[in-house]
């Protein structure tokens, strides 16, 4: 079979991310963790079909050290710092469950632990591969403009000063300003705006934006570490790295907890020895505290309601990465919002029709005529309005002599009629004979719309007003969120504050923050917390994805989701509704307050196996007993939050 030729890509032109995903069994952390609990699983099958017991014991003892190793090492390199951390400890427990005849508990400890490892080890990997994807964007090569001639370079090579050629289709390769062309520019990655943007002599661009259909020429303004892309990658990047020692409630007080169970451990085995105890005895007595005393009922006090929760969540439609993140959602206080694409669809839609007087045309006559010379052209706009006519079940005749002007509009002739259309500013060169439709034309802009002049045989007939649709629960959303947590949610956008502000007024936010790049986000959200707000941050851009990582709970609204923000989210909206952000919180308020309670019980079973250890003689089987019991005693109860039930009570309130 012969192969296609190979085609050059022009320097500059666009091209899907380079960047390799790091693939699942590349992280060492996971083979460990999958090697561990298939020995588990092959042991345990062993045991429950009455092989010899040799064969079980021994499969077990793999799984411990396959499964052990690297947390056992990483235990023993924080001793050398002086710290002792609960992974230690549990491979201890580990050791002593086996050393008095418990080796699935053993066993089973090792597998948890080891397979958390592994989480956290590929959470780290995905978020690396998407900062590197971010970095993609941006072109590895642009054209010069050097003493009149085209010369091609790297684009890290780029100097301030330089002249960059951006032919139609290209990614920008360097933030600076337009000094020669006109072209639309889509800069949803930058700044989150719905609709490209003109960009004529004067504008300022980024690099890893999109150019349209025209050609610019861009003086470079600033070196390559100082793009914004590259400082997306940062913040990001920052973010994750100062996020990474969220703990669970129970991690923080692990140090405390493991260092007295050490402490008393040794002390319940010493102390007896020390007053003429057989060293069989004392050892049996000191493991048997080792197990009554051990953070195991603690733990599972803790994990199930969170996991029952996720799980909940995932079932409805809300991906939560971990049951960190869980914990923290229900600790919210105010909840911030991108625009594009999260309280809005996103998608341009066309929202009024406005003809105007003295022209003969019907809504529908002039909807035809504007699709059928868009339906050439590839602009957000024209699709908007190519989209709105088959909706109406419109029948578009064919358009003949179609050309497209960059940051003009385009031109057509359709049924033997010359059809314009395009900007006001680039249609109406005689505003005073064209009053009516620079009225009209501000009509629409103050609504928040996009305004779109079509102009007939020479004379304009109609303005089209373009807009992005909210979505149809944001306002319910905004008002349980108000409800839920006493306070406004609040907006962050890359838009104007004329289009913010008709949206935040019709969802009912009345803190809105706009025209923000991405670091003017994270620092509106460093803003909110420097006050003493706990802010779960809601988006879907690249841009967002610096403000996702900086909040303490970042959530992702994931169809319209970029790779980077899903990595870098802590939950993702995989249904698309946002109904489900309020739901959640409160879901996870719930989990919370189980949490509560299961520590609770676990505590006072500790308290009495202990106690009962240390004053008397409480025997090992029944040891085990009391906190398996106990164990059991807190898993059931944190799994209740795993009934749809629980879903509805947290999505009504109660």
């Amino acid at each position: 079979m012969a192969m296609p030729t190979a085609v050059a890509a022009r320097p500059g032109a666009a091209a899907p991310a380079r960047s390799r995903r790091t693939r699942l069994f590349e992280i060492a952390e996971i083979r460990w963790a999958a090697a561990s609990l298939v020995l588990f699983l092959v042991g345990l099958a062993a045991q429950l079909s009455g092989a010899p017991s040799w064969s079980w014991w021994a499969l077990y003892l793999a799984c411990a050290v396959t499964g052990g190793w690297e947390p056992a090492l990483g235990g023993l390199q924080a001793l050398r710092e002086k710290t002792l951390d609960v992974d230690l400890l549990m491979v201890v427990a580990a050791i002593g469950a086996m050393s008095i005849g418990q080796v699935t508990d053993g066993a089973l400890l090792i597998v948890i632990f080891a397979t958390s490892g592994a989480m956290e080890a590929l959470a780290t990997a995905r978020t690396e591969d998407s900062v590197r994807g971010l970095l993609d964007l941006t072109p590895d090569v642009a054209v010069v403009l050097r003493d009149g001639d085209e010369q091609t370079v790297d684009a890290t090579d780029l100097v301030i000063g330089d002249v960059v050629l951006v032919r139609p289709g290209d990614r920008i390769a360097a933030d600076g300003t337009v000094v020669g062309g006109s072209s639309e520019v889509d800069q949803a990655t930058i700044t989150g705006e719905p609709l490209p943007v003109d960009r004529t002599v004067g504008d300022e661009v980024f690099a890893g934006t999109l150019n349209g259909t025209g050609t610019l020429r861009i003086r470079v303004d600033r070196r390559a570490s100082d793009w914004v892309v590259a400082r997306i990658a940062g913040l990001v990047d920052e973010a994750v790295r100062t996020k990474a020692g969220t703990q669970l409630f129970i991690e923080k007080i692990e140090q405390r907890y493991s260092i007295g169970m050490v402490a008393a451990t040794i002390a319940v085995f010493v102390v007896p020895l020390l007053w003429g105890e057989p060293v069989r005895e004392s050892l049996l007595r000191a493991m048997t505290f080792m197990i009554v005393a051990s953070p195991c009922a603690v733990v599972l006090a803790t994990m199930p309601p969170l996991l029952a929760a996720i799980a909940t969540a995932g079932r409805h439609g809300v991906l939560v990465k971990s049951a960190a993140v869980m914990e923290q959602l229900g600790t919210t206080t105010r909840v911030a919002f991108d625009k594009t694409g999260t309280l809005t669809r996103g998608t341009p839609e066309v929202a009024e029709i406005h003809v105007l007087p003295g022209t003969a045309l019907t809504d529908d006559a002039v909807l035809r005529l504007a699709a059928a010379a868009e339906h050439g052209s590839e602009h957000p706009l024209a699709e908007a309005i190519v989209r709105a006519a088959r909706q109406r079940g419109l029948g578009l005749p064919d358009a003949v002599n179609f050309t497209s002007e960059p940051g003009r509009g385009v031109s057509a002739t359709v049924d033997g009629h010359a059809i314009r259309i395009g900007s006001p500013t680039a249609l109406l060169a005689t505003p005073a004979a064209d009053r009516a439709v620079a009225v009209e034309v501000a009509t629409q802009q103050s609504r928040g719309h996009t305004a779109v002049v079509v102009v007939c045989d020479g004379c304009p007939v109609a303005v089209l007003g373009i807009t992005d649709h909210d979505r149809p629960e944001s306002a319910a959303t905004v008002a349980r969120l108000t409800e839920s947590t006493g306070t406004s949610p609040v907006l962050l956008t890359g838009d104007s504050h004329t289009t913010a502000s008709h949206l935040a007024t019709r969802v009912g936010i009345t803190d809105l923050r706009t025209d923000l790049l991405p670091e003017d986000k994270v620092t509106a959200i460093r803003t909110l917390q420097s006050g003493g707000d706990r802010i779960t941050m809601v988006g879907d851009g690249i841009n967002d994805a610096p403000a996702l990582a900086t909040a303490h709970v970042g959530i992702a609204m994931g169809p319209t989701a970029s790779d980077l923000t899903l990595q870098t989210a802590d939950a993702v909206v995989v249904r698309d509704d946002l109904s489900t952000i309020p739901t959640v919180i409160a879901l996870s308020r719930r989990a919370r307050r189980l949490v509560i309670a299961n520590l609770a019980i676990a505590a006072t079973f500790i308290a009495i196996l202990v106690t009962w250890d240390l004053v008397g003689h409480l025997p090992l089987p029944l040891g085990v007993a009391g906190h398996e019991g106990s164990t059991v005693i807190v898993a059931l109860n944190g799994l209740r939050l795993l009934s749809s039930s629980a879903w509805r009570r947290a999505e009504s309130g109660r």
